[in-house]
């Protein structure tokens, strides 16, 4: 189990993995912690990783399921913040990745409980599930 003094870290690496996985996948170079303007006017926002020509923007969530197996109602509204945030880039590919999290107590996976009680929210934006073992990406959905 993490303590709140490794989550950054954790998230990190996370973000580092999946930042990894899209540039194999699509033979682009990406960025960390990049910028753009969003809203009127403007106004700047840090997305977690951004494709060097602005046309796939991800925002990473490396969340797990609590220890009782319950769902974090703060994580999930950090999530739904991100799906905010994304939904202002329209000339983009919208990526919400999260770390495959899973619990004894669930049928589901985090990511498919997100996508399943949320997905009337994500509009273009595809939620997608990394699994950091075998560095396999899938589509919730």
């Amino acid at each position: 189990m993490n303590t709140n003094s490794q989550n950054p870290a954790v998230g990190k690496a996370f973000e580092a993995a999946v930042a990894k996985w899209f540039e194999h996948e699509y033979h682009s170079s990406f960025v960390s912690n990049y910028p753009l303007g969003i809203g009127q006017p403007p106004k700047l926002h840090r997305f977690d990783i951004v494709n060097i020509d602005l046309s796939i923007v991800i925002e990473c969530k490396c969340y797990t399921w609590t220890e009782t197996g319950n769902v974090s109602s703060a994580k999930m509204g950090f999530v739904n913040e991100a799906v905010f945030y994304l939904s202002f880039l329209t000339n983009a590919e919208t990526y919400i990745v999260m770390k495959k999290a899973q619990h004894p107590k669930r049928n589901e996976t985090l990511a498919e409980y997100y996508y399943r009680t949320n997905k009337h929210l994500l509009g273009y934006t595809k939620v997608l599930e990394y699994d950091l073992l075998s560095n396999v990406m899938r589509h919730c959905g």
